[in-house]
């Protein structure tokens, strides 16, 4: 499924933070929303699933308004891992995965064997199965996140929406999450703070700055270092990896006049398609 965001813009308490998004996102692609904190990447999230209805614009999957879809029909399609969500807290992990079926069955009606297939294959993919009968409240926010993880694809939408899914996890389970993810074939737009993950995994970026798009395209076209020092206030510079080819960027801050700059902090990370 393709989905568009059309001249989307929003405001909150009566501030714009979003001017007029134009974006458009190909069906079984990856792409990252990137920028710095307070940008808008959340927000524009929130108005795929409608959480957010934009004041101007629209959201559309395959050319469908998403403000025309039953709640019930949207949640078919849009497969959605928020930050954690204490209302579910109290529930075991696989009860807590199994929300994730609500929208495929009817209200009040029984779990089914398929259900109950689909959420095992979930948890197994997340590497959670064995925190199946844990509370979700007395788990580890890293743990926490893979059930989240594991909630959405027991949904099984066409569309997958991650904000920030990597937030809590330690390096190896970041790569983790973020192979599952991209081999899942669905169209997924992720919000996302660690420009080399978005590198290795993503097949486009959009970047936000200020409630505005300001550039998109193939990673190693719009992540230049013009780019992250106008957008993310800092020096990057791009290296290449000898055994893997893989681009890595490191960042450190700006220098100031008459000093020398900190340590260069790299993250490294293999492209997905290698």
């Amino acid at each position: 499924m393709t989905v568009s965001f059309e001249s989307v813009s929003v405001e909150l308490g009566g501030r714009r933070v979003l001017h007029d998004v134009d974006l458009a996102v190909g069906a079984g692609r990856i792409l990252g929303l990137l920028g710095p904190n307070g940008s808008g990447k959340s927000t524009l999230l929130r108005t795929l699933f409608t959480g957010r209805r934009p004041h101007e614009g629209r959201v559309s999957i395959d050319g469908v308004d998403v403000a025309t879809l039953a709640p019930r029909a949207l949640a078919r399609m849009v497969a959605v891992m928020l930050q954690d969500s204490p209302s579910e807290f109290d529930l075991t992990v696989r009860e807590t995965v199994m929300v994730g079926r609500s929208p495929h069955r009817p209200p009040f009606s029984r779990d089914t064997a398929e259900d109950h297939r689909i959420v095992t294959d979930a948890l197994r993919t997340a590497d959670v199965l064995d925190l199946e009968d844990r509370l979700v409240r007395r788990l580890s926010g890293g743990q926490r996140q893979r059930v989240m993880l594991a909630r959405a694809l027991a949904q099984q939408g066409s569309i997958l929406v991650l904000d920030e899914p990597t937030n809590h996890l330690d390096i190896a389970h970041q790569l983790d999450l973020m192979r599952v993810v991209s081999g899942l074939g669905t169209t997924v737009i992720a919000a996302l703070h660690d420009l080399n993950i978005a590198a290795a995994f993503c097949d486009e970026v959009a970047v936000l700055d200020q409630g505005r798009l300001v550039a998109v395209g193939r990673p190693d076209d719009v992540l230049t270092p013009g780019l992250v020092d106008d957008v993310f206030r800092v020096t990057a510079r791009i290296a290449t990896e000898v055994d893997t080819g893989a681009r890595v960027m490191a960042f450190h801050p700006r220098p100031h006049r008459g000093s020398s700059p900190p340590d260069t902090h790299t993250h490294t990370h293999t492209r997905r398609d290698e």
